[in-house]
This record gives C-alpha cells, sequence and structure tokens, in this order.
C-alpha cells in the first residue's frame, strides 16, 4: 500500500532509489570543540562507534553515557554511484541541534533545530565508489532551545529526563533525478470533492523545453482523478505549480468521497511524474485522507459531524533509546495498544515524532494533536529559534490527515508571565496567526493547560482525582471556569489577562495521571497512588465518567501512555506492558460517551 516500504523515513514522498546510513558510524566526544581547528573533517580520532540513529546517552547507541557533551562528531564511508542528469540527497530526520555536514572534508551546510527534517544536496562533493561523510552535531543544556522534556538540569527532575545529543532519527541518501519533486502540499476539500495540490520542483539544470507535473489520483487501485501542468519558475532553480484535482468518484463511495475517519482510515494514492528535463522522470508516490476538521458551536467537527475526543498523553519515549523509537514496529505496536485501551487519539507530547509515526497514524485512523518541544525561556533568541523550527515542523507534517490539531504552547513553558504579560502574548498570537497563514483548516492551540491567549480551543489541565469533587467544581459553572478570574488548576486561570472566552470547545487535555507502582524511590504520579488494579480501574472510571456528565465538555485527555523514567502514571509500563487490563479500561471509554448539542 502507498508503495510504502519498511524503515522508509518519508512516507509521505515516496521514491525507489534511497539508502538508510543507519548503523555503525565512527563517533567521537569533542568537549572543547577542537574539531573544527584540528579540521575533524578530515577524519576523526579512532575509537569509538556508536548506533546511529540513537543518542549516545542511550544504551542502544552502544555508548550509553548521560552526561552532557556540547560537542560531537560522526563519520562514516559509503559508497555512491553518480549519474548524469541526477543529484544525491543526504536526508537528517532529526539531529539536536546545530549540525555541520562535510562529504569528504568539503563543507556542505548547517542547519539549527532538533526536530525537523533537513536536506543536503551533496552531488557536487560526491565522488564516484568511496566517499566520507562527517557530522558535528553542538547542543547545549540552554533553556532558550526548544528541548520538551530534555533536561536542562545535570540531573532528571519533576517531569523532565537525560537529554538528547546529535542525531536521533534516521539520515539516509535519496539519488533523484534532475529536476526532481521537492515537496508538495496536500489540502482536501470535502465541500468541493477536491484536493488541492501544490508542489515545488528543483532544477539545477536549464530545462530545454517546458517543464511538466502529471498527477494520477487512486483509491484501491481505482484511477479517480488525472491531471497534467506546466511548471513555472519561481525563482532561480525552483519551478511550482498550484492546481486542483477533482477526486469525486462514484465507483468509489456511492456519495463520491470515501472520507477519512477513525472509524474507516480510508486513504487515497497519489502519483506524481515530474517531466521534461534531461534525464529520466522523477516519480514520487504520495497519498491522502479526505477529510475535514473544523469548530462550530462549541464543537470540534470531523466531516461536518461533532467528534468527543477520547484521548491519551503520549511522550513516545523508551527506555533503552530515549526519544528515538527502537524499531518501526514499536510505533506501530503504541499505536495498537492505545486503539486497543479504547482511545480514539493521542496527544504528542513536548516532541515531533518520527513521521513513520504519524503514516501509522494514518494508516489506522489515530487522531493527533501535534504539540511542540518547548523552550523554557523568554527572549529574542528564544522567539526566533521558535518560529523558524515550529514553522518547519507545521509545514513537513501538514499532509497527515491524521493530525488534527496544532499545539504551539504547553503550560506557559517557556512564556512563564504569559497571564499578564504583554509581549509574550503577543508572541504567541504571532505564532498562531502565522499557523494558521500557512494552515487554514486545522484549529490551533495556544497554550495548553491555562492562561490562554488566541486558542481555538479551550483545553484545561486538571488532576482532581475524586469525581465527585470534579462534578462540584464544573457542573453549571462554565462561565467562572472559562474565565480570566477564576483560578481553576494549579492556581492559574482559563484565560490570560486581556482575553475573554467566545465560545470554544471545551477539553480537558490532561487528567488523571493516576501512579500505579511498586513504590521506588523518587517515582511520583498526580494525587495519592494506588497500589492494585481494583483500586486504579474505580479511580479511573470515577473521574472519566465525571468528566463526560459535564455538558460542555467535548473531551479528555488522560495522563498517560507508558511510565516515562521517575514518572509511574502511564497505563503500561515503560517496556509497554499492561499494568491493567485494557479491555476494562475501553469499556470505560466507551461507555455512554456524551456529544452534547
Amino acid at each position: 500500500m502507498h508503495h510504502h516500504s519498511s524503515d522508509y523515513p518519508r512516507p509521505q514522498l515516496v521514491r525507489n532509489d534511497w539508502t538508510l546510513l543507519n548503523g555503525t558510524w565512527d563517533f567521537a566526544f569533542d568537549d572543547e570543540e577542537a574539531g573544527l581547528q584540528r579540521k575533524f573533517q578530515d577524519g576523526l580520532p579512532k575509537g569509538k562507534t556508536i548506533q546511529v540513529p540513537f543518542a549516545y546517552e542511550t544504551r542502544l547507541s552502544g555508548i550509553g553515557d548521560p552526561a552532557s557533551h556540547p560537542c560531537v562528531w560522526y563519520e562514516r564511508k559509503v559508497s555512491l554511484q553518480k549519474k548524469p542528469h541526477s543529484r544525491i540527497l543526504l536526508h537528517f530526520e532529526g539531529a539536536d541541534y546545530e549540525s555541520e555536514v562535510y562529504v569528504n572534508g568539503s563543507f556542505q551546510g548547517s542547519h539549527r533545530g532538533a526536530y525537523e527534517r533537513f536536506t543536503f544536496d551533496i552531488t557536487e562533493a560526491a565522488v564516484e565508489g568511496e566517499n566520507r561523510i562527517t557530522v558535528c552535531c553542538r547542543d547545549t543544556l540552554s533553556a532558550e532551545q526548544p528541548r520538551g522534556k530534555q533536561r536542562w538540569e545535570r540531573d532528571n527532575f519533576g517531569c523532565w529526563y537525560v537529554q538528547t545529543t546529535g542525531i536521533w532519527k534516521s539520515v539516509w541518501l535519496e539519488t533523484v533525478p534532475d529536476p526532481y519533486l521537492e515537496r508538495v502540499k496536500l489540502t482536501p476539500n470535502l465541500e468541493e470533492g477536491t484536493l488541492s495540490v501544490e508542489a515545488v520542483v528543483v532544477s539545477s539544470e536549464e530545462p530545454a523545453g517546458e517543464l511538466n507535473l502529471a498527477a494520477k489520483a487512486s483509491f484501491s487501485g481505482q484511477s479517480v482523478a488525472k491531471s497534467k501542468v506546466c511548471l513555472q519558475r519561481e525563482s532561480g532553480h525552483r519551478y511550482a505549480a498550484q492546481f486542483t484535482l477533482g477526486v469525486s468518484d462514484r465507483t468509489v463511495d456511492p456519495w463520491g468521497i470515501r472520507k477519512w475517519s477513525p472509524e474507516d482510515p480510508a486513504l487515497y494514492d497519489l502519483e506524481l511524474t515530474v517531466t521534461g528535463g534531461a534525464g529520466e522522470p522523477d516519480t514520487v508516490y504520495s497519498y491522502f485522507g479526505m477529510r475535514e476538521i473544523r469548530i462550530a458551536n462549541g464543537n470540534i467537527l470531523l466531516n461536518g459531524a461533532p467528534i468527543y475526543l477520547k484521548m491519551i498523553l503520549d511522550q513516545g519515549y523508551w527506555p533503552a533509546s530515549g526519544i528515538t523509537p527502537p524499531s518501526e514496529q514499536a510505533l506501530v505496536e503504541d499505536i495498537e495498544k492505545i486503539q486497543k485501551l479504547g482511545f480514539n487519539g493521542l496527544r504528542k507530547h513536548m516532541k515531533i515524532e518520527d513521521e513513520r509515526f504519524l503514516y501509522w497514524c494514518d494508516v489506522k485512523g489515530m487522531l493527533v494533536w501535534s504539540e511542540m518541544a518547548a523552550a523554557y525561556a523568554f527572549t529574542d533568541q528564544a522567539v526566533t529559534q521558535f518560529t523558524d523550527e515550529w514553522m518547519q515542523i507545521v509545514q513537513q507534517n501538514y499532509n497527515h490527515p491524521a493530525i488534527i490539531t496544532w499545539t504551539p504552547f504547553n503550560e506557559s513553558w517557556g512564556i512563564p508571565e504569559v497571564r499578564t504579560n504583554r509581549q509574550q502574548q503577543n508572541f504567541t498570537e504571532a505564532i498562531y496567526h502565522l499557523t494558521k497563514s500557512y494552515d487554514a483548516m486545522r484549529p490551533v492551540i495556544v497554550n495548553d493547560g491555562w492562561e490562554h491567549t488566541v486558542s481555538d480551543i479551550l483545553t484545561l489541565h486538571d488532576y482532581e482525582e475524586d469525581g465527585a469533587v470534579f462534578l462540584e467544581r464544573y457542573l453549571g459553572h462554565r462561565d467562572e471556569i472559562t474565565s480570566a478570574k477564576l483560578f481553576h488548576c494549579r492556581a492559574k486561570p482559563a484565560m490570560a489577562e486581556g482575553y475573554d472566552y467566545r465560545g470554544q470547545p471545551i477539553l480537558i487535555s490532561e487528567y488523571g495521571g493516576i501512579a500505579f507502582s511498586q513504590k521506588k524511590e523518587g517515582e511520583w504520579g498526580y494525587g495519592n497512588s494506588v497500589d492494585n488494579e481494583q483500586d486504579f480501574l474505580a479511580r479511573f472510571e470515577k473521574i472519566t465518567d465525571a468528566i463526560k456528565q459535564v455538558p460542555y465538555i467535548t473531551g479528555y485527555c488522560y495522563t498517560q501512555v507508558s511510565d516515562v523514567e521517575q514518572e509511574v502514571n502511564g497505563l503500561m509500563t515503560a517496556d509497554r506492558a499492561f499494568k491493567v487490563d485494557p479491555e476494562k479500561i475501553r469499556r470505560i471509554n466507551e461507555a455512554g460517551t456524551p456529544l452534547h448539542g
């Protein structure tokens, strides 16, 4: 399906000619940052090796050193074939935080940002046969850079864990025809029965004639639309096209469109071909889901119908590999287990997950809130770095139908004075509007938890463990709960000063967090801990039912999927064993879900 083979790092844009560079690389710590003076790009000091893509802090890297090292080097040899009229691209799915890349000692470029993909065209530096790829990564414990759950102190504290340094997602090579499709933005329109396609093509050679882009959309092998357009030069080597495919077809669905939803995660295939260059055509395979997400009358509407969100907080953390999934299978297993527990969505917390995870959410119908990794300081530098990285992430993951919400801020992290400080409020408004300027479709949550400014959904974090107390607080008290005055949770109001509640859907986007553990030193959860399944289920049921009884609440997000280091409030252990019978949790989740008009 979708021409996607296991371990292919970019399922949204698939070509056949690619090489994964994960595995053993030479490695060196460079705490003095002497490498650039000593020309490490000519070769690393021999001795250490590392298993890419695992950060040196993790066990699976083969090093397992939790200490912070500000500068690390990687190197490996790779054999390349140079073809006429083609380019060789080197892709990094994620490296934290500043990366410099050399090929055969020649500088190829640098990138700043921890969580998004970046690419270098290494054609000019590459030679036929053996090549040497060298990467220098610098990272800091600075609170100004987006770091999510990566600690900025020497030891773990609260809900912050070991940092991640250097390469932590797949590294891979791709040989592409010249010209080639660089990116594509796919926007479904259910009402019109169309898919809007915006494509960018790069051609390093001056084309003899015109460049064309052909698009073919199909569903389960049945063709639904074809189009061919002429690409227009945008600037220099870049060409672009924007066109619309009518994908309505009554042989696919009696109503013309097979809608994507959690119950029926229907995906269409898309084949794109660039022609007109001197070399081979560039054929790329993609896919899309026809679905609509919008907000009306205090509800979140999926494909025009109100949806009650039953989500779980997912930190995507593994004991042996940190924030890097140990395998693609581990990602699939997490999604399947979350579905087994009866949740229809997840809030990917404080990280941008491997794109294969989003692919499997698309395939399996798992709704996703995509949340940025927070910075923890408010400075000019922090604003610049955050904005740049966030917009790259929104663009990179835009096409995934599973993502229904962008969440750039959480719990005032990185904007500590947002309740009263106009400058910090302006930052949140800017990010909200920038996100909307690129994505007209999805709701944006600004400051999940409390002290919201402009936000399409009002989300509250409330770890109250007693159902009766929760009901007393919320039932009939919508106006107080949604004001800038009442301190509802951890002494924070729902709205920042100067902002009013405007009828947005209301969700409890963190609750529960019930600690269920063997009581080791330093372990914690929210409220009192429980020591058996029966007590756990009783508490889970009471509080979940209480949330469902409040007519103006349209969903919830339980904390959390699995234990993470010192935080033991998962429904599973850190190794993904269920602590409670998933069937019992599922029954509670599925019982009497209200949809209040």
